[in-house]
């Protein structure tokens, strides 16, 4: 898929100058173990609008904007696998302390990239619930909890997406997250998004306040 390769080009290029070599090369292993879905979900959201570009590469910033909404989930998804797994308490230490390291890494870099767009202030709010979500999931060991992730970072990468070019978020957008959420993490990007690009525009495209009907309507 050619919005997820471009993701993880900018992405990678997010990190760049992080040094030691090996460290880099570690992170880059981590997020070369996840889905690209958000990232090339948000570069999906920005051309389904009529008034959009008709590719990515078209809306100067796209690609970094994706490339934020992905480094964010990439950094949240090994924090949840580090708490969930907990190398720690099985002697795996160093494991332990690098995955953590990068992970703070890869969320500060995808906040950067964010940091001056209109979804600066939702990436904050799905780091926050993220901790919260995680801290009530542990208390009540409600497993069901953790898809609140994936549900967050599609809701963050339509809102990234449809304000590139300078569109406004549809308020009536839980049928396209419903149809996304996967029962239990994302396929590759492809897969998940093969299809999508209909509904996306009806979406985008749909009058205020006015109910969206899913795309199994």
């Amino acid at each position: 898929m050619e919005e997820a390769a471009a993701v993880r080009r900018a992405a990678t290029e997010a990190v760049a100058d992080v040094v030691p070599d090996r460290f880099r090369s570690d992170i880059e292993s981590l997020m070369a173990e996840g889905s690209a879905v958000p990232g090339a979900l948000t570069l999906l959201a920005a051309t389904a609008a009529p008034d959009g570009p008709a590719e990515f590469e078209a809306l100067d910033g796209l690609v970094e904007r994706a490339a934020g909404v992905q480094l964010i989930y990439d950094g949240l998804r090994v924090t949840r696998d580090l708490a969930h797994g907990d190398p720690w308490s099985d002697g795996d230490s160093d494991r332990g302390d690098i995955a953590i390291l990068a992970a703070d890494v890869l969320v500060a870099r995808g906040f950067y990239l964010l940091a001056r767009t209109e979804a600066a202030d939702r990436a904050v709010a799905v780091v926050r619930a993220f901790g919260r979500g995680q801290t009530t999931r542990r208390e009540a060991d409600d497993v069901s909890l953790d898809r609140n992730l994936e549900r967050d970072v599609l809701d963050l990468a339509l809102v990234a997406g449809t304000t590139a070019g300078g569109g406004v978020p549809p308020s009536d957008r839980e049928w396209v997250l419903e149809s996304l959420l996967p029962a239990d993490g994302f396929p590759p990007a492809g897969e998940a998004l093969d299809g999508m690009t209909a509904d996306l525009t009806r979406l985008t495209t749909a009058e205020e306040g006015r109910a969206v009907e899913g795309s199994g309507d």
